[in-house]
């Protein structure tokens, strides 16, 4: 995508980039009925479109669809800002953009999601666009549950069984040196070969151990028991319960 200078028939390279202040006075413009001044608008910020795509590279998806349907976007944007309110017309429009990106890559996924679920979905992102339209700014979650009326929990779990699945080979980082990956990011911090390894050796220590070191080692560190505890249980002392115990972890830590 980032070689390709014509999409959609468009010159790239050509693209219009309006000032601010020329985008303000098209948007009152088009919000009193000027259509030449919409048309005006949409093709000023196509660029934008460009730059938004360029973040949907590397989901396989023809480069022209995802410019048309963020084109989409780009047009809900224009017509429903609120030229009253103190905000950059690109700081309400490229979530609008991204968006409808989303919106459209959710509905051509592969992976099915249950359709209660994506109705709650669907609820939450209307609501959502709708006091981005009110506030020009992004809702929390918070505030999408009390509009809708349900748990917090219902809107993250909403939200997260329509998120577009990401390529371990997705690149999150290049700068002129080798390209880091989304699987250079994740860490099984728990299922490595060290600690299966550390598990396997402190599992033979154990298999080492008088059966009643073993039952005194379980009922201290499995079961959380006292050393009393384990002495009115066992039917010796707690003298003799700390010993048996000093001597087994000690034979353990020999053995790993």
């Amino acid at each position: 995508m980032q070689g390709k200078v014509e999409i959609c028939g468009i010159n790239t390279s050509k693209l219009k980039v309006l000032k601010s202040e020329e985008t303000m006075e098209l948007l009152r413009r088009t919000k009193q009925g000027d259509l030449q001044a919409r048309e005006q608008l949409i093709s000023g910020n196509l660029r934008l479109v460009l730059s938004v795509i360029q973040k949907f590279a590397n989901r396989g998806e023809n480069a022209d669809d995802l410019f048309q349907v963020g084109c989409i976007g780009l047009i809900k944007a224009i017509d429903n800002f609120n030229v009253d309110l103190d905000v950059k017309f690109s700081t309400y429009g490229v979530p609008m953009i991204i968006g409808e990106i989303r919106r459209y890559l959710r509905d051509n996924s592969s992976l099915r999601v249950s359709r209660s679920m994506r109705d709650t979905a669907y609820k939450v992102l209307q609501a959502k666009e709708k006091f981005i339209a009110q506030h020009q700014r992004e809702p929390t979650i918070e505030e999408i549950a009390k509009l809708l009326e349900i748990k917090r929990e219902d809107v993250v779990f909403a939200l997260d069984a329509i998120m577009d699945p990401v390529s371990l080979y997705e690149p999150v980082y290049d700068h002129g040196g080798d390209t880091i990956c989304v699987m250079d990011q994740v860490k099984d911090s728990k299922n490595t070969d060290e600690s299966w390894l550390e598990h396997i050796a402190l599992k033979e220590a154990m298999n080492r151990l008088s059966e009643r070191e073993q039952h005194i080692l379980s009922l201290r560190f499995f079961e959380g028991r006292t050393q009393m505890e384990v002495a009115e249980e066992v039917g010796i002392s707690q003298a003799q319960v700390s010993r048996l115990e000093k001597n087994a972890i000690n034979q353990i830590k020999k053995n790993i």
